[in-house]
Order: structure tokens, then sequence, then C-alpha cells
């Protein structure tokens, strides 16, 4: 299915912990035209998170499954779990919809290979890495090696800056919101 050439698809990447999960809920709240376009992943629900609403939980096997039938825009392995955005959801959404990604560097350059998507590739930062730390802490969804992890990998995560249209930093949520706004209108 070819989707509607007026309809845009905003992708929000950040290391973990900058925002871009709370950012993405905030524009979908806030415009009825945009569509969250909900992930595949391998790895476990949090507690507060529900199937088909935040992501697609499913099996290791399924997913690789998925790969081998060429059914994912874009997919990568993250933190020993898989994470994937479906062609035929992404089609069938961006048909009537503006689209917004939650995705990594990963996939926004996966995605970017396919020219017919109408994309506006957002980065999103914090002022300084110590401030990630914190954050990552305070939202008390990871173990401490899970927040190593995700503080160590802040390096790599940088280094894909200009793969993107825009980088702001997300330094208070209700400016950084209004700046994401300004872009999309």
């Amino acid at each position: 299915m070819a989707h509607d050439e007026a309809n845009i698809m905003v992708i929000l990447s950040s290391p973990s912990g900058v925002g871009k999960t709370t950012l993405t809920k905030k524009i979908q709240q806030k415009y009825q035209s945009f569509k969250i376009s909900v992930s595949h992943t391998t790895r476990s629900p949090r507690s507060n998170e529900v199937d088909g609403v935040d992501y697609h939980f499913v099996s290791r096997e399924k997913f690789k499954n998925l790969i081998k039938q060429n059914c994912f825009y874009e997919y990568a392995k993250i933190f020993e779990n898989y994470y994937g955005t479906l062609k035929k959801h992404v089609d069938e959404i961006s048909f009537k919809n503006d689209i917004i990604f939650d995705i990594d560097w990963q996939g926004t350059k996966q995605l970017s290979k396919f020219k017919n998507l109408n994309l506006i590739k957002i980065y999103l930062i914090t002022g300084n890495k110590q401030e990630l730390k914190k954050r990552l802490i305070n939202r008390n969804q990871n173990t401490s090696r899970e927040i190593e992890n995700r503080f160590n990998s802040f390096d790599e995560d940088i280094k894909h800056w200009n793969d993107y249209d825009y980088i702001i930093i997300n330094d208070n949520l209700d400016v950084c919101f209004r700046q994401i706004e300004n872009i999309i209108l």
C-alpha cells in the first residue's frame, strides 16, 4: 500500500533517558493527525507497559522470522533485545495519518534509505552526560546494570547527530516540546 505523500513521518531519536517517549506521547495527544508507530520488541514489558500500545512484545523466534520475511522497514539489536518497525503498520497508518517514530539512530539510518517516506528526523540530547545518568536513575525503570549499559552507549549514540535534520537539547520538557511543534508545523 502506498502512503499519502502529504503525510509526514517524524522520527524522534536520542540516547535512553532523554525523554523521546514522553515527547512522542505529548505530540500524539495534542495533534490527533499523529499516530505513534508501535515497534515490535523481544524485551519483556515493564510493569506500566501494555502490549500493542507501548510495543508489540514478541519472542526472538517470531522476530527473527519477521526479519527473514523482510517485514521491517527498520530493526536493530539494542541492549540484547531486538526492536523493529513493521512495513505493514507504517503503510496502513501513513495512508491516512502523520506518524511519529520513537526509534534509535540505527533505525533512522535504515528508514532514511526509503526515499518514498516523507521523513523529518529530530535528535534529542540532554545538556550534559551527567544529566542523562541522573534521568536514567530517577525514572526507576532499569536495573543498575541496564543503567550503566545505557549510559555507556551515550558516546556511540551521539556520533550519529549528522544523520538528523534537527538537534534539540531537552533541558526543559515544555521548551523542547514547543521546539518540536515549530519544526512539525
